[in-house]
């Protein structure tokens, strides 16, 4: 509750409607123990007072009414009628859209139809033509507003049950044996429910104006009886000489009405979980940069051989008052024609490790705080906006982990690829097209002219895989980034898109940055491996040494969880405990608290990666397999 008031609090408007909203109610909720004047009790010789007059402090109606007491007594009533209203409406539509959407088939065809009855007569009209049966008065009105909008609700929660009816938690609980109505209030009804309040928060400052629009006509609320409307009806006829009796509700009216949709509007993005992260800001179109002058150089040492330098990173994600230190201080370097892989478990960093690289980490909450990342000797972090994006796509590309996802789903695929050649090369449309399907082909997806001009979802996993890592190729990068290319895809698709990266490399000297959790993917085209953990890298060296001689504990750990084929006694061992939480990393060694070798000295200071062979580094007090890691003598 404490982090969606604070996320409404820094929605500027939103907070200014609910404060304006709240000094309303409470206006309203306290008006029978003010000192007002009775609101119905006419005095004809007080008739027209001007406002700030005697005993009258917004003056007088045309029957001399006090126009104070009336405005708080009306406003009392229109912020009950329209809040029943949408109680009403929400109620019923909600209802038939749950059961609708839910039961599907001849259902949600009467049901729906009924409600396209509804919504073929414009809905004032509607309204007019049920007071009109019902005849005059506030309750009849309230139930005009309720029935017209009680399309609109059940349009939206359909929608949304529709595309929650077919979810895979929604089958299991039948599986599990529950029936329909269990279903629906314990599996539905909760991740509908938000929609409902959002729906609701959007829509009472509208029905306001419907009940006042018919009390304006004389069909809500009935003399002596005042609302809101039936006030701006009676003060239309004066607007010449006493404007202020018309004045005033309708101004009552706009800051009622304004504050309640105000409110709604940050109530709706306070509850949209997309929203959360980022504080209800638009993202960057870049990280945020705020590096502090002056870092310590890479751990790795210099080399002037290296396409990529990556020096000291550090990323953080802030979030209300938590910061949480996604990426630690990761340095390495990626030499042309060479594949590093970077491997660890899930939340280690890897992925904001690579987004963080071309400034694709959102921001915010994402923020880099220090380090510096050079290509070919250019400080990536340094460039504007419009300079990285020469570079995204054309020097460096990118392949995501789910195509689907990132693959647009309404653009045919063949025209995606020429959009990202177009950016960067001065091609026309026919000879982009013409790369495109070449890229297609050398992908090796069967038939590219054909499988051009179909969408994503039209492609199986494999050949999705293959757009993305052609669309990757389309303006000969000098690096590529894979984020775990291979993690859904089947063996025998695995294998082809490994083969096809390892081709790029030798027809075209590409480098690879290569995220994966698969050490047995890293045996096949990785050239080196950085380990890493907890936003740190833990080992660093060539691929056939550290899976042969680990030094760091974890990458052990690592290692002694793959299955290995033809050893039926060697069982895979589960690394204990979790990794540290990224807002309350610990001192020393991160590993600690998992590692069985551990030592007090462990959990003290900061743990240096350091050299224990030609090209290896290890951020561990006490690497195994080292006697002495200041003479780095390797044991046998």
């Amino acid at each position: 509750m404490m982090a969606f008031l604070t996320l409404l609090a820094r929605n500027r408007l939103a907070a200014f409607g609910a404060i304006v909203l709240a000094l309303l109610l409470l206006l309203v909720l306290i008006t029978p123990w003010l000192p007002l004047l009775d609101p119905d009790v006419t005095q004809p010789a007080n008739r027209l007072r001007p406002p700030f007059s005697p005993d009258h402090l917004l003056g007088t109606d045309a029957l001399g009414r006090d126009i104070l007491s009336r405005l708080l007594w009306g406003t009392r009533i229109s912020l009950a009628v329209g809040i029943a209203a949408s109680l009403v409406a929400a109620l019923v539509g909600s209802l038939i859209g749950i059961v609708a959407g839910y039961f599907g088939g001849r259902t949600d065809n009467l049901m729906m139809r009924g409600i396209d009855m509804l919504m073929a007569f414009p809905y004032i009209l509607l309204a007019l033509a049920i007071v009109a049966v019902l005849g005059p008065g506030l309750m009849n009105a309230l139930y005009a507003i309720a029935i017209v909008n009680i399309p609109f609700f059940a349009r939206n929660i359909r929608g949304v049950t529709v595309g929650i009816a077919h979810r895979e938690f929604i089958d299991a609980a039948r599986l599990s044996g529950k029936g329909n109505l269990r279903i629906l209030t314990s599996e539905l009804l909760p991740n509908v429910l938000p929609v409902i309040v959002i729906t609701m928060s959007t829509t009472v400052g509208w029905m306001i104006l419907e009940t006042a629009g018919l009390s304006f006509l004389g069909l809500g609320a009935q003399p002596p009886q005042a609302d809101l409307g039936s006030m701006l009806g009676e003060g239309r006829k004066m607007m010449l000489n006493a404007p202020h009796v018309a004045m005033l509700p309708g101004l009552v009216i706009f800051i009622l009405v304004m504050s309640i949709n105000l409110l709604g509007d940050g109530i709706r993005d306070a509850l949209d979980p997309r929203l959360k992260s980022g504080a209800l800001s638009r993202p960057a179109p870049i990280t945020r940069i705020r590096r502090q002058p002056g870092h310590a150089d890479s751990q790795d040492g210099p080399d002037d051989n290296a396409l990529l330098t990556v020096d000291e990173l550090h990323t953080d994600f802030e979030v209300g008052e938590q910061t949480y230190r996604a990426v630690n201080g990761v340095s390495f370097a990626i030499r042309p024609n060479e594949c590093l892989g970077l491997v660890g478990e899930s939340g280690s960093g890897k992925s904001v490790t690579a987004l963080s690289l071309l400034g694709l980490v959102a921001s915010p909450p994402g923020v880099i705080t220090r380090g510096r990342v050079s290509l070919a000797k250019r400080d990536l972090l340094g460039l504007s906006a419009g300079q990285l994006r020469k570079i995204r796509g054309k020097d460096v590309a990118y392949v995501f982990q789910d195509p689907l996802s990132t693959l647009h789903p309404l653009i045919r695929v063949g025209d995606q690829l020429i959009e990202a050649i177009q950016l960067h090369q001065p091609l026309s449309k026919v000879e982009a097209r013409k790369l495109a399907v070449e890229l297609l082909g050398q992908v090796r997806i069967p038939n590219p002219a054909q499988r051009a001009d179909q969408y994503p979802h039209e492609l199986s996993g494999g050949m999705r895989q293959r757009v993305g890592i052609a669309m990757a190729l389309a303006n000969d990068p000098q690096l590529i980034i894979a984020d775990e290319p291979t993690t859904a895809l089947d063996v025998t698709v695995q294998a082809q898109i490994l083969a096809l990266i390892q081709n790029l490399r030798d027809t075209q000297g590409t480098a690879v940055l290569f995220i994966t959790h698969d050490f047995g993917v890293v045996s096949q085209v990785c050239d080196r491996v950085a380990v890493m953990y907890a936003g740190r890298i833990v080992e660093i060296g060539s691929t056939a040494e550290i899976l042969d001689t680990p030094r760091h504990p974890y990458t052990r750990r690592l290692i002694d969880c793959v299955p290995r084929l033809g050893e039926p006694d060697n069982e895979p061992a589960a690394i204990p405990g979790l990794p540290p939480a990224a807002n309350a990393l610990p001192e020393g060694c991160a590993f600690a608290d998992r590692c069985d070798l551990v030592e007090p000295a462990c959990r003290r200071g900061d743990i240096e990666l350091i050299a224990t062979d030609a090209d290896r580094r290890v951020r561990c007090i006490k690497p195994l397999g080292i006697a002495d890691p200041t003479t780095q003598g390797v044991t046998t």
